[in-house]
Formats: structure tokens, C-alpha cells, sequence
């Protein structure tokens, strides 16, 4: 925690209370009101806290406005165009860019413990057919605990290590395993012949029954994709997975809960939202008309994938992304397929149109990913699982920094109470 230098005075009901200003190394300061329940009775009121920073953390950075995102300092467009997803793994996990014999060694650490056990493949079988993957993957990485409970002590440095590497490790081949048991198709048990990207989509796609190549143009998109995706500061999910870690609560439970956030469509399943939205559209020739609807301000319709929450002018990982999507669907072809046509278009035009510019509707990173995974051959219910594979190693990241972090205290938010007063029971009989 950096040296208060600055204070703030608070005054109310006759009273005043002096508040610690922090400055952070870029963005905004911060006043800290630890202290103000103890010293003035009262708490804050920030429903989503927006307003509120439940954590110091030196991994990643965002500023919304100038349309910046950066990890340990390194902007992302950089690490997407010049590095890869290990690396960036690395990266997030230990503070600085590997050497060439530390990365070496951590992408044979991280490849080399891509098969789960294999009386998980029986705790896959008991989910129905038609479950969602997210759902499996919720319960099955829960359960990686009773499977891996040799690195479930928090409290053991080197458990955590063992407990990061295996998450970060096996979650591709769990992804994988949901996806083939989803269509009815045979496990395919992870290659260390492969690397990161192109192993998952060996074993998405490939089938005993030929040989599969993965072509190394999907397998950098799917890299890029891995890497848009790694972090991004203390959104629902990774807060989720911190205030989980807050309980002492083992690694493999706190990332299943991070699971489960992502799984919410506010959340995680924008890039979703927007396939659903272009097969609404249909077909090029019906887009003016869904644009109009767009403009039209009394129209509920809204496009998905333009704009984002946080980003306000341009989405910094979409541009980096755009490459992969005209690499991906030249490669694969849009000829044939109205969806991905129809995507093209209205990317033309959002990119072009007056009023997109004007409110600031750029194409995000879900509106290329989708396109990219829909392209792929992926169905829409494995986007979210893809994305919180992605988003492991960011997640364990948090986790790592809150577990060291020597102020790290049980999540416990307050509330604004506005029910009844206080009332005496009454016997059934008599209400």
C-alpha cells in the first residue's frame, strides 16, 4: 500500500471525519474509508461498486476513456501482436516478462499436465447429454478438489504454484471434454506435440476416425482470442473469484465460482449475444432495416457487439482482433454462410455510418470473437466456456495477489436496510 499524503474531510450531523487519499501509480486517487464505520457510524452506499476499489493490485490496468488496457504495464494490442498466450500467462502470473529458458520452462511445466485424472471422464458421464457446457464445467472444475486435494492448502506456497499451474494446464482439455460430450463424440486426450491454442482445437475437433491438422491460422486466432480475454481488472468474475478466495475457500472452488459469474449473460455472454443478434438480422439485405431500429431511440432493439461498458471511444483488443477475423474468414470462407456475410456488412457500415461514429458504436472484441468461433466451426454454447478458459489464468492471478497480500480480510459488503422495524411474532391462529 503506498504512503497517504493527501486527506479528505468529510462533514455531516456536526461532525467531521479525515479520510487517507491514496494515489495509485496511474488513474484516479482513492480515499480510503476503511476506518469510517469505526470513526463515524455510517457506511458508503455504491450498489455494483462502481465507485468502489475492494482490492490494491499491481496486474492490470484500464482506463475506459482513452481506450487503454494494460498487463503489468504492457499494452495489450502489443502482447497480442508480438506475443502469445503463455507468455502472457507468465506474464500475469509472475509479475515480468519470461526469459527464454524461464518460458521454456513453463510452457513444459503447462503442457505436460493437460490430462485430468482419468476417473474424471466417469464424473462427466453423469451429467445428461444435452447439458450445457458451462454447467459441466462448473461442477467438474468444483471438483477438481476431491481429484487434485494434494493442492488445496492456501496457506503452502508451493501448493498454490501446483494448484495455478494445474488449472491454468487442465482447463482446455475440461473445456474440450464438454464440448465433445455435448455432441456425443469421443474424448480426444490432450498432444504435448502441440502448443496451447492448437491442442484445444485438436481436441475440439478432431475424431478418431481421421487425421486432423489444425491449421496454424485458426490456431493463432484462437491464441489471439486466449489472450484478448486473459484479464480485465476486477470485473463480476474476478471479483467473484477474490471475495470466494476471501474465505479461505480452495483454488478449484473459487475458480468454479468465477465460472459460474462469467456464466451470467450480462457477463459473459456478449459475443453470444451478438451471434443471436445477426442471425435475428438474417440476411444483408435486411440490415437497413435493423439499423434504422438502432436510431430509432422508442425501438427496444439494441445492436450487440458495438460499444462497450467500459471503453468508451475504441475497444483496444477489437482492432488486434479484427486481423485474426478477415485472416479467419478468408480462410474459411463467407460465401456460403448469410451469418458471417451479414457480419462483414454491418461492420462496414458501423465503421463507416455517421451516427456510429458519433456514439461511439465501434465493433468490440465480442462482436470479432464471435464471428472468429461461430467461423471456426463453434457452437454458440461453447463461447463462454472458451471464454473463461481464457480468463483462468487472470483469475488465478487475483487469486495469487489477494492470498500474498497481508491485508486481505473476509469479504463481508454492507447494506442500506429498508424493511420492517423490528415486531413480535404472531401464533398463526391469530393472523
Amino acid at each position: 500500500m503506498p504512503e497517504s499524503t493527501k486527506s479528505a474531510t468529510l462533514s455531516f450531523d456536526g461532525q467531521q471525519v479525515d479520510l487517507p487519499i491514496f494515489s495509485p501509480t496511474v488513474g484516479p486517487d482513492v480515499i480510503d474509508i476503511r476506518k469510517l464505520y469505526a470513526q463515524a457510524g455510517v457506511f458508503t452506499y455504491d450498489p455494483g461498486f462502481t465507485s468502489t476499489a475492494s482490492c490494491d493490485s499491481t496486474i492490470t490496468y484500464i482506463d475506459g476513456d482513452a481506450g487503454i488496457l494494460l498487463h503489468r504495464g504492457y499494452p495489450i494490442d502489443q502482447l497480442a501482436e508480438k506475443s502469445h498466450f503463455l507468455e502472457v500467462c507468465y506474464l500475469l502470473l509472475y509479475g515480468e516478462l519470461p526469459t527464454a529458458t524461464q518460458l521454456e520452462d513453463f510452457e513444459q511445466r503447462v503442457t505436460h499436465h493437460t490430462m485430468i485424472h482419468e476417473q474424471m471422464h466417469n464424473f462427466f458421464r453423469g451429467f445428461r447429454r444435452d447439458a450445457h457446457p458451462m454447467a459441466t464445467m462448473v461442477g467438474v472444475v468444483g471438483a477438481m478438489s476431491a481429484f487434485y486435494h494434494d493442492s488445496t492448502d492456501i496457506s503452502d506456497p508451493w501448493q498454490r504454484e501446483v494448484a495455478s499451474i494445474r488449472l491454468l494446464a487442465k482447463m482446455p482439455t475440461i473445456a474440450a471434454m464438454a464440448y465433445k460430450y455435448s455432441i456425443g463424440q469421443p474424448f480426444v486426450y490432450p498432444r504435448n506435440d502441440l502448443d496451447y491454442a492448437a491442442n484445444f482445437l485438436h481436441m475440439c475437433f478432431s475424431v478418431p476416425a481421421q487425421t486432423y491438422e489444425v491449421d496454424p491460422i485458426l490456431a493463432r486466432a484462437m491464441d489471439r482470442i486466449f489472450t484478448l480475454h486473459a484479464d480485465h481488472e476486477q470485473n463480476a468474475s474476478t471479483s467473484t473469484v477474490r471475495l470466494a478466495s476471501s474465505s479461505g475457500a480452495n483454488p478449484f472452488a473459487c475458480i468454479a465460482a468465477g465460472i459460474a459469474c462469467l456464466w451470467g449473460p450480462a457477463h459473459g455472454g456478449a459475443n453470444q449475444a451478438c451471434l443471436e443478434m445477426l442471425k435475428e438480422i438474417g440476411s444483408v439485405d435486411r440490415i437497413p432495416e435493423y439499423i434504422e431500429r438502432a436510431k430509432d431511440k422508442d425501438d427496444p432493439f439494441r445492436l450487440m457487439g458495438f460499444g462497450h461498458r467500459v471503453y468508451k471511444n475504441t475497444d483496444p483488443r477489437a482492432k488486434v482482433l479484427k486481423q485474426s477475423a478477415d485472416e479467419v474468414l478468408e480462410l474459411m470462407g463467407v460465401e456460403d454462410n448469410e451469418l458471417l456475410k451479414v457480419a462483414k456488412e454491418l461492420e462496414k457500415i458501423a465503421l463507416n455510418d455517421e451516427y456510429f461514429i458519433e456514439k461511439k458504436l465501434f465493433p468490440n472484441v465480442d462482436f470479432y470473437s464471435g464471428i472468429i468461433l461461430e467461423a471456426m466451426g463453434f457452437p454458440m454454447s461453447m463461447f463462454t466456456p472458451i471464454f473463461a478458459l481464457a480468463r483462468t489464468v487472470g483469475w488465478v492471478s487475483q487469486w495469487k495477489e489477494q492470498i500474498a497480500d497481508p491485508q486481505m480480510k473476509i469479504g463481508r459488503p454492507r447494506q442500506l436496510y429498508l424493511g420492517a422495524l423490528e415486531r413480535d411474532y404472531i401464533d398463526v391462529e391469530n393472523r
